[in-house]
């Protein structure tokens, strides 16, 4: 009847334990007099003196509102709610607490300073922050030499605990470099038209990885035979990211010439290399008919002046007035080939088909490098002729005793120009025939080269 009477006044929290049971009991404030009081009224509101039960909260970083159950005077009585409110850049874990019997807080109230999760570092790069990973923390990306930032610079953490960017990826975009070898001017050597030019391989550097192909050469390698002219040359070569780095440069050959040379007239001239290069040897030879005068060969010398004198080719002068067959022969020797018709008479009837024949063939005849002597008559009473020369009597019979023609008979003799007696003919042939023989001749081939890059045939 205690409890009764007592929850019917104006309370004060007393713990009472008995059986295991708590009970709550009321009792009357005592007045000053230490006898039990009515409720205090304050300002024309009344509000009851209650007991402090849990802890004062205390929040840093932020701010509390509490509402008592009953609006006591303390707000940490028994039942009191009190709502967190943290200030920007901090959060509690709950937004409001209760003062429970156990005189401790439903939870945890206190304010702590937001925090985003911590940004993972950039491939071949990194980032510094300003406050680390907590509020409002600014980072800034960077990437490591010869790298590009790909995506924001700069994130910020947020109050949604995210950060404002993605992290950047760096990526190779920097091209590798590589530096060619200077300018390469060579001088061809003697006699020759190349020449041979040495480098060394340029290396690549790469300012990322420092991982690089082998080098790609467009061009002649080094230690190759370089012709006259420049040579554009390419080096090439690639990082691990694809990146393509190329360099240029230039091989110059140049050949010391002389001034150039032509052939003479009624002659020819045949050059080594490339005729007028230094070292390069020009031959000269005559056309049939003609004699050389001056250098029969020239070189290209290193002052690129030619060794020698000039050549010309002037018309064989044959003398006649020689006093043996032997001196006369050798006058046509390496120059011209001989056809000595020998015939007893004019009349012979084979020495005038002959030489009527030949008569049409005199192209054929001077292409081929071939002199005609006619030996006619019998001792004391015969002649000789080259053309419309007439060679005294007694060098004409020398002729016939040293080439043992007979005099009472028709005969040809093909001589050829080193003086060998290479055909004899007892009777008439046609001038295809001869030209057919004398073709087969070893040094008629090389003249007929000759003629034919100079352009001289015979029409007819």
């Amino acid at each position: 009847m205690i409890i009764e009477k007592v929850i019917k006044n104006p309370p004060y929290l007393l713990e009472l334990k008995a059986m295991g049971v708590f009970i709550f009991l009321f009792f009357l404030h005592f007045s000053a007099k230490g006898s039990l009081s009515k409720p205090l009224y304050s300002s024309g509101k009344c509000f009851y003196l209650g007991t402090p039960w849990c802890a004062p909260i205390k929040l840093k970083h932020g701010d509390v509102s509490c509402r008592t159950p009953r609006g006591e005077h303390y707000r940490n009585v028994m039942g009191t709610r009190c709502k967190i409110h943290c200030k920007r850049g901090y959060e509690s874990q709950n937004s409001e607490v209760v003062c429970m019997a156990s005189r401790h807080w439903s939870s945890n109230y206190a304010c702590r300073e937001i925090r985003c999760p911590k940004l993972e570092m950039p491939i071949n790069g990194g980032y510094k922050c300003s406050d680390g990973s907590y509020f409002n923390s600014r980072c800034e990306f960077f990437c490591s030499p010869g790298y590009t930032m790909k995506g924001q610079k700069t994130a910020v953490c947020q109050h949604s605990h995210v950060w404002s960017a993605a992290v950047p990826t760096c990526i190779d975009v920097e091209s590798p470099k590589i530096k060619c070898p200077s300018v390469k001017d060579k001088w061809a050597d003697p006699g020759k038209l190349t020449a041979r030019v040495t480098w060394d391989t340029p290396e690549g550097v790469d300012t990322a990885d420092g991982i690089l192909t082998d080098v790609i050469l467009k061009g002649r390698p080094s230690k190759s035979d370089f012709p006259e002219g420049l040579h554009k040359m390419t080096y090439t070569v690639f990082d691990r990211a694809g990146n393509k780095g190329s360099c240029h440069f230039s091989v110059r050959v140049r050949v010391r010439r002389c001034s150039p040379l032509f052939p003479p007239d009624n002659g020819y001239m045949k050059c080594d290399s490339d005729g007028d290069n230094y070292g390069a040897t020009c031959d000269f030879t005559c056309t049939g008919g003609h004699e050389l005068h001056g250098s029969a060969a020239r070189v290209c010398q290193s002052a690129l002046t030619w060794s020698g004198l000039d050549t010309t080719c002037a018309p064989m002068n044959i003398n006649v007035g020689v006093r043996t067959a032997a001196a006369l022969l050798d006058q046509f020797y390496e120059k011209r080939r001989l056809l000595i018709i020998s015939a007893p008479t004019a009349a012979n009837h084979n020495y005038r088909f002959q030489m009527t024949n030949l008569q049409h063939a005199q192209c054929g005849l001077d292409l081929r490098h071939v002199t005609v002597i006619e030996l006619v008559g019998t001792y004391p009473a015969q002649v000789g002729r080259i053309r419309h020369r007439l060679l005294p009597p007694g060098l004409a019979l020398q002729l016939r005793l040293l080439l043992r023609i007979p005099q009472r008979s028709f005969q040809m003799v093909l001589v050829d120009k080193q003086g060998i007696d290479k055909q004899r003919y007892p009777f008439p042939i046609t001038a295809a025939e001869l030209f057919t023989t004398i073709d087969t001749f070893p040094l008629r081939k090389d003249e007929m080269m000759l003629q034919q890059e100079a352009g001289q045939t015979c029409q007819s």
